[in-house]
């Protein structure tokens, strides 16, 4: 067994199965607006109701992530985020939480910056449990799937509503901790699944793997977390996350009062409709939307 493979996403997940609800997982801009922002809120992720959190670096040219998760980019860069700075934020979150997963979202190009071994070790040591790198193909995932099996990386794999069952097989070699499903074709925090294509999409998905599978994409209330919730492992919710932080920014993008606040009362309500949603009638409504 890898360290991986017994790390804290695997143990998270077996937790969850164990106590027979799906997980919520939660998004953040790394440094976004300020690093001690987002470090106020990152530690409280976990209290409001946050099984697992994706941090995402910030990077210029983020191909996949609609117009919220880009300007937050944006803000973090021009408040100075960086790889180097966002590492040590991750570590200082580690010194009060040793349980929780967390896993770095982003792109190739600034890891390839960094080094791509130097960035597994940097980041291992610095408690991060994987990475899911959304322009990175498997078939040209060898140069970073070594240094991170190496550290006991987990690297996430993302299937899409075109993901046939051909090609399923090679996106899901080689990957471990669990799969992101993309349950929309096109840049995120545009538009919605509709809940029985989720369904559909997750069931053909586990023919074809047993980690777990988390869906994102869309998600932005505690009704819509729940639909995901009845039939994946996890629900992700990232831009409306994001939403709400840049819903408590002044003109010059600084952080309100009450900021944090909104954002883990809101992360709590998602955390709220994903922990009761097995517990409720399994229609669904016919959309996410």
């Amino acid at each position: 067994m890898t360290k991986s493979q017994n790390g804290r996403i695997t143990r998270r997940f077996q937790a969850l199965a164990a106590a027979g609800r799906a997980g919520l997982v939660t998004f953040l801009t790394g440094g976004d607006p300020d690093m001690a922002t987002f470090e106020t809120v990152l530690a409280g992720l976990p209290a409001a109701g946050a099984d697992l959190i994706e941090i995402g670096m910030p990077f210029s040219d983020p191909m996949a992530d609609g117009p919220s998760i880009q300007a937050a980019g944006l803000r973090a860069l021009k408040a100075g985020t960086t790889l180097a700075r966002l590492l040590p934020a991750v570590r200082r979150f580690r010194e009060t939480d040793a349980t929780t997963p967390v896993v770095l979202m982003g792109y190739l190009n600034p890891i390839h910056r960094y080094g791509m071994a130097r960035f597994a070790a940097d980041a291992a040591a610095a408690g991060v449990d994987g990475l899911i790198i959304v322009d990175l193909p498997p078939e040209e995932a060898d140069e970073l799937a070594g240094p991170a099996a190496e550290h006991g990386l987990d690297l996430i794999r993302l299937s899409t509503p075109t993901s046939d069952d051909a090609r399923l097989p090679t996106i899901l070699r080689g990957a471990s901790g669990f799969i992101y499903h993309v349950s929309i074709a096109g840049i995120t925090g545009t538009r919605s699944a509709s809940a029985g294509a989720v369904e559909t999409a997750v069931a053909r998905v586990r023919r074809h793997t047993r980690l777990p599978i988390a869906v994102g994409f869309g998600i932005r209330t505690p009704e819509q977390a729940a639909v995901v919730a009845r039939v994946a492992d996890a629900a992700v919710v990232g831009t409306a996350i994001v939403e709400t932080v840049a819903a408590h920014l002044d003109a010059d993008a600084r952080a309100l009062p009450g900021l944090g606040e909104a954002v883990l009362g809101y992360v709590a309500s998602l955390a709220q409709g994903v922990r009761s949603a097995r517990d409720l009638s399994p229609s669904h409504p016919e959309t996410l939307s």
